[in-house]
């Protein structure tokens, strides 16, 4: 079943690849969607996708990459859209 994941990260994940990182991943488990930074420091991420799939980007993004140190993650499920296409940064 096809689910839509609102994620919200704080913490140093600015200036550490993080978006970046988080479209490779998002790409490789097939979701669509985008990431980008918050004024405030964090990262906002939405993406869709099987659940299973967006469980696993979800635990991903508590550790992020080698060099972000994650403090807080906060998740929202959504109703499915279709509007994405592909996994993209947004700026």
């Amino acid at each position: 079943m096809k689910e839509r994941l609102h994620i919200i990260v704080h913490g140093e994940v600015q200036g550490v690849f993080y978006r970046a990182n988080t479209r490779e991943k998002a790409r490789a488990l097939g979701l669509s969607g985008w990431v980008r930074n918050l004024g405030d420091g964090g990262v906002e991420i939405v993406a869709e996708g099987e659940k299973e799939k967006l469980v696993e980007m979800l635990e991903w993004c508590r550790v992020g990459p080698s060099a972000a140190r994650v403090e807080e993650v906060k998740a929202d499920w959504g109703k499915y859209g279709t509007e994405f296409v592909g996994f993209n940064i947004r700026y």
